[in-house]
């Protein structure tokens, strides 16, 4: 190592010491990652739980916390957790997913270090390997404000996670042998409410009081419609972002979606059901929950649960406008107290467009779903150490990604630069429903429209106050266009949230630099964790990287 990387090293370290401040709260959190066998819809079947719990448990945090998560894997393949919309500012490092972490193993535990910075919110916690998704695993996660930041509406008397998902009764292991056969999975075959099939998840209200229900959908593939009888919900934020408030009977739910609602407890102090439809798949599947009455003496009602109204819920049309009704609280503020329409996000110039369009190929007589043409295919080496590490033939790394007529297994990373203000757009060719992720950010979700894309759709855009998530779904034949501003450096997964879909191959990265800076400013991306797992093509480094931490240098580019 030369002279001048030696101390932008050492500089680096110090710089990461004063960055990380001292008032900010640590929560530490003890997780076992095991087998329970269990029959939610009456049939046994193997699932992940967290400390033997499915959901697990709550992730509890308020803004600019930093969460110390130990993982310990009992299960017999490797295993890695990825978090649902949090942002985690500066460090794509303890993000959780195979392009940016090294699994761990079986009989291993590692730690996940970072920080809830500047942001509150809704979100759940979920695996990212394979598919152990389809097998639980997941949970909520709260992000509170500070009692020093303005909330849009009264405290809530109680709150309750919702975690809503359908299920298949069909082994995990089993889903993945059918996917690796060229065979796509059956219809799901059930919903569950909280881990739980019909009738059997309960809450309880009191009468004359406001509950804040923090609704995620942690599912396989399929859109859900939530509602409760009787009762209307106030909108009031979703993944983060407060919304201008709205009362819905009920409201589309898309796989990785979570909102927030408030509830009235205003009616006859009487049980009733929430209610979680399946959307746009048939055969139509229903999960219903109770809703109890505290001191109402009343048992839960009896009979069918009311199903009505079913065919509306199936209307494309329909769910399109109600997504494109939810609109951002522009005067509200959020993790900070300046109000969340001060970025006037539509009157800056987008500096790149990048189209992505879905589709399902044939690759290698498997098939495959592709982004533009491309199969994303894991290198067995995560793509930020080999980004990091500078080893070659791991990723492939382009300006941009032009659509190609011979379908490809690729690993595909999007060359973007820090601070480049980019238009994303997602066009949807197939007949049936994709929802998009971006870790590391929130979009501005400003177009939504049947058909294909063209600039001049532009002219139809809410460059006012369009919601800012993380998770979009796009409808069938028909694309969504979102904004975003690449303020957070790291190597960031782009995925269908489908997971049939993203474990044949729809996904891809966007490395977000300054350019080739060996050693990123730390106050820009945070160095690599002294506890960075190494693997892959990166494993022959570990000596050499032990030897600079025992110098104690911290970590750096090779």
């Amino acid at each position: 190592m030369d002279r001048g990387r030696l101390i932008a090293v050492v500089l680096a370290g110090i710089l990461h010491s004063a960055v990380v401040a001292a008032e900010d709260r640590h929560v530490f959190l003890n997780w076992e990652v095991s087998y329970s066998v269990q029959s939610p819809l009456g049939v046994s079947k193997r699932v992940i739980t967290i400390n033997g719990r499915l959901p697990g448990p709550l992730l509890n945090l308020t803004t600019n916390d930093v969460a110390h998560v130990n993982v310990v894997n009992t299960l017999d393949e490797p295993f890695l957790l990825t978090w649902n919309g949090l942002q985690m500012r500066r460090n794509s490092w303890n993000d959780g997913v195979a392009g940016t972490n090294c699994a761990i193993q079986p009989g291993e535990n590692w730690t996940y270090v970072f920080q809830a910075k500047d942001e509150i919110g809704s979100f759940f916690y979920r695996p990212s390997l394979g598919l152990h998704a389809a097998a639980g695993g997941h949970g909520p996660i709260r992000v509170n404000n500070r009692p020093v930041i303005d909330v849009p509406f009264p405290q809530p008397d109680g709150e309750f996670d919702v975690l809503i998902g359908d299920w298949y009764n069909m082994d995990a292991k089993e889903m993945k042998e059918r996917l690796d056969g060229g065979r796509g999975l059956p219809p799901p075959d059930g919903i569950l409410i909280n881990g739980l099939g019909p009738y059997e998840a309960e809450v309880t209200f009191k009468a004359g009081r406001t509950y804040r229900l923090r609704v995620s959908n942690v599912g396989t593939r399929t859109s859900l419609n939530f509602r409760l009888q009787g009762h209307k919900l106030l909108l009031v934020e979703a993944e983060g972002t407060y919304t201008l408030q709205k009362h819905y009977a009920s409201l589309d739910v898309h796989p990785g979606q979570s909102v927030s609602v408030l509830v009235a407890a205003d009616q006859a102090p009487k049980p009733y059901y929430m209610v979680v439809s399946s959307l746009f798949v048939l055969p139509e599947l229903f999960g219903v929950a109770t809703v109890l009455y505290a001191g109402s003496g009343e048992q839960p009602p009896s009979g069918d649960a009311p199903l009505d109204d079913r065919s509306s819920h199936n209307d494309y049309n329909r769910s399109m406008e109600q997504a494109m009704s939810i609109r951002m609280n522009l005067t509200s503020g959020a993790a900070r107290p300046n109000p969340q329409g001060s970025f006037h996000y539509g009157e800056i110039n987008v500096t790149r467009t990048v189209l992505l369009r879905n589709d399902v190929s044939d690759i290698g007589g498997r098939r495959r779903c592709t982004v533009n043409g491309v199969a994303f295919a894991n290198a067995g080496t995560p793509l930020k150490l080999a980004d990091y590490f500078r080893i070659a033939g791991v990723l492939k790394v382009v300006s941009g990604m032009p659509e190609t007529r011979n379908p490809s297994l690729g690993t595909t990373v999007i060359d973007a630069s820090y601070r480049d203000y980019v238009q994303i757009v997602f066009e949807n060719r197939l007949p049936s429903m994709q929802t998009w992720h971006l870790d590391g950010y929130s979009f501005f979700v400003v177009g939504m429209a049947w058909g294909k894309w063209s600039p001049n759709a532009r002219s139809t855009y809410n460059l006012v106050d369009a919601m800012y998530r993380s998770t979009v779904q796009v409808y069938p034949t028909s694309w969504t266009a979102v904004l975003v501003y690449l303020d957070n450096e790291g190597m960031w997964n782009l995925r269908s949230q489908d997971v049939e879909k993203r474990y044949l191959g729809q996904e891809l990265y966007l490395r977000v630099s300054q350019g080739d800076s060996e050693v990123p400013d730390p106050r820009d991306e945070l160095p690599m964790p002294s506890n960075a797992l190494l693997c892959g093509k990166a494993t022959r480094l570990k000596s050499w990287y032990n030897y600079k931490l025992g110098l104690g240098l911290g970590p750096g580019p090779a």
